[in-house]
Formats: C-alpha cells, sequence, structure tokens
C-alpha cells in the first residue's frame, strides 16, 4: 500500500512513519514543510492511503494558523480532485478545534472542509480531535507542557505551573499510533462522526509535575514508581527519552569492605528491592534470619555454598550455586542462612528482598548457621 502522511517530521508523523515501518509498511510518501508543490502533486497522485497530520499551531501570525490548518488542507483536496484520487484520509484535528481562538478557528475550518470533500466525493474521512498527547519525540518548550516538564527538570531548569489544579486530558503517543495505523484495516473507534484514541488519562497539572519530579529523585533514593498505573509508566518512559545523552548512567552507593561490597540498585514500594554483593574468595557473609521478609539469591558469577539451618533445628541443608548454571534460591523466614564464596574469584549475587530495607525494622537477627 503507497501511504502519504503530511507532517512527516512532526511528533505524531515520526513516530507513525517508525511504527509503519516496523509493521512492513515501507512505500510511504513523507510530506513536510519542505516538500515542493511537484512532488506533492506526485505522491497524490500515487498514494492509496493519507494520513494528514500537517498542521500549524505557533505560527508568528494569526493569520497563518488559518493558511497553514485550512489553506494546506484545502490544497490537498483540490489535488485529489485533480487525480479523482478516493484514497481514504485519517485526520488529526484538535479538541480546540470547539475553542473561539485563532488555532481552533483554523482547526474547526479544516475539520469542515474534510467533512464536505467526504459528502462531495464519497471518499473516507476519518477525523480525530486529539487532547494532549505525550510521549517521546514532542518538542520541549514549545506546545507541549508534559515534553517541556520532562526536558527542563531532567535539567534542573524551572517550570511554570500557573495553576496545579488545573485538570488535562492525555494521551500517549504509542496508542495514538496503535489507534490511527488500525484505520488501515478500517478498525478505528468511532462516535458520531468523530474518531477517538480510546485510552485517555485525566490528570491535573500539578500532580504530572511532582510525577516527574519524582522521577528524577528516584536516581537518588532508587525508588521506581507504580508501573501497574498505567499513565506512570508511560510518563515515566516519556521523562527518560528527555534524558541528557550524557546523563543516561548515574552512580550507586557501593558499600565496600575487605569482604567486598554491597549495593542497592533499585527499590519499590509495591515490590520491595534488588541489591548486589559481591564476596572474594573465602569470604561468608549473612549468619542471620527473618521473620516476615524473605530474600531470592541469584548467584550471576563465581561459586557459591548457601546455607540454611531451620530455627531450633540442628540440621544444615546446603545449596551449591554458580554462574554457570543460574538459578533462584529462595530464603524463606525461620530459616539461618550464609552464603560463601567456595571458588577462586569474585562471586557475585544479585538479591531481592519483599521490602525496602527499614533501618528502624530491620527484621534481621544475627544467628550462625
Amino acid at each position: 500500500m503507497k501511504i502519504l502522511v503530511t507532517g512527516s517530521n512532526g511528533f505524531i508523523g515520526k513516530n507513525l512513519i517508525v511504527e509503519l515501518s516496523n509493521r512492513g509498511y515501507n512505500d510511504i510518501y513523507k510530506c513536510d514543510i519542505n516538500t515542493t508543490k511537484q512532488e506533492l502533486d506526485e505522491y497524490i497522485e500515487k498514494c492509496e492511503f493519507i494520513f494528514h497530520l500537517a498542521g500549524v499551531n505557533r505560527p508568528e501570525n494569526d493569520e497563518d494558523f488559518m493558511k497553514g490548518n485550512f489553506g494546506f488542507t484545502s490544497e490537498m483536496l483540490d489535488l485529489l480532485k485533480k487525480h479523482n484520487n478516493k484514497a481514504p484520509i485519517v485526520i488529526t484535528s484538535s479538541i480546540q478545534a470547539e475553542l473561539d481562538n485563532p488555532y481552533g478557528k483554523s482547526k474547526k475550518a479544516g475539520e469542515d472542509l474534510m467533512f464536505n470533500y467526504e459528502k462531495e466525493t464519497g471518499a473516507k474521512v476519518m477525523l480525530y480531535r486529539l487532547p494532549n498527547v505525550f510521549g517521546k519525540w514532542c518538542r520541549p518548550n514549545y506546545n507541549s507542557v508534559i515534553a517541556t516538564f520532562c526536558y527542563n527538570i531532567a535539567r534542573d531548569m524551572s517550570i511554570k505551573v500557573n495553576n496545579p489544579e488545573v485538570v488535562l486530558n492525555l494521551v500517549y503517543i504509542d496508542d495514538v499510533i496503535e489507534e490511527l495505523i488500525s484505520n488501515l484495516n478500517q478498525k478505528g473507534h468511532v462516535k458520531d462522526k468523530f474518531y477517538y484514541v480510546p485510552i485517555v488519562y485525566t490528570q491535573k497539572l500539578g500532580d504530572i509535575a511532582n510525577l516527574i519530579y519524582s522521577f528524577k529523585k528516584s536516581r537518588d533514593n532508587l525508588l521506581l514508581p507504580n508501573m501497574q498505573d498505567g499513565f506512570i509508566k508511560k510518563l515515566y518512559s516519556t521523562y527518560l527519552s528527555y534524558l541528557p545523552e550524557k546523563e543516561f548512567s548515574y552512580p550507586v552507593k557501593m558499600n565496600i569492605d575487605e569482604r567486598g561490597s554491597f549495593t542497592e540498585l533499585l527499590k519499590t514500594d509495591e515490590r520491595g528491592q534488588v541489591s548486589v554483593n559481591i564476596a572474594k574468595p573465602g569470604i561468608t557473609k549473612g549468619n542471620h534470619w527473618h521473620h516476615t521478609k524473605n530474600e531470592k539469591f541469584i548467584v550471576v558469577s563465581g561459586k557459591g555454598k548457601i546455607k540454611f539451618r531451620k530455627i531450633g533445628s540442628d540440621e544444615v541443608i546446603e545449596y551449591n550455586v554458580s554462574g554457570d548454571k543460574i538459578e533462584v534460591v529462595d530464603i524463606p523466614v525461620g530459616y539461618t542462612h550464609s552464603i560463601e564464596n567456595v571458588g577462586d574469584t569474585d562471586m557475585v549475587t544479585i538479591m531481592w528482598a519483599n521490602e525496602v530495607f527499614n533501618p528502624d525494622k530491620p527484621d534481621t537477627y544475627y544467628l550462625k548457621v
């Protein structure tokens, strides 16, 4: 299928073209501000489906709203009529088309033009009034508050929250692209005459800012956000896409002594924490037990022996572990346990605990195995 994408270099356009390519659609005509009239004419003549994403939202003059959002659409439709091409058209408008401002008026004019074209020619038109769209590759400090917040907070730059109680309706770029592409198989969501993205998040502006600040702090406190929350998961992914390229990595505190080291890596309020333990040859660590705290040990390098003894029993249970055969060893409550490096190299163990360590209530009691 020959697909024309207008606004191909914009936020939604870039994401759409990449995903179309991922799915095997490689015959794509890309139209942006630098496309010549001759090229556009050729694209319009040959295309079999159109994603009309081009538009103007931050012009120097109000008059350019109508020129960019109405004028270009009119030009495209005239070319379609010229070539008698009735290719289906997906067009993205904005919820601001309902508002009485220059941008909204230009969007409404473009919508009316499309609906009249549909009635006149019988060509299928699928029109989306999109709310605020967020995700990777959106231009910061332009017209997206989330892109601006993510970009600025990641760089210790200030943000402006005029009213933290303002409520935003938001759609995530991957959900938008999934919905747009579904129209290639006539599976888009529609109500009355407007198409829509089914997954919408309603959030307060102040809450969004606080979440993004918490993402930045997670490098210090190691607390990951709650990924079960769909909005938080997608917002965190968006935030990471705005990190400065020289700051993808960050240090963590290594607790080092003559035995080796212990380093906390990640923490969650819902799923406990993950740490890495490095023990030198001949070193034994542990010799303690827990009431409720439970752990999982995974030796990923070196050789070790994990020993258990149930409280009140003399029987010692042993497990030989090695990075050559990675396996998970559960550390049940009520068993004192230890892990010994029995190899000739450092032993590296990934350790998971079901709760974040609390120094005021460690639930850890020394007792030699």
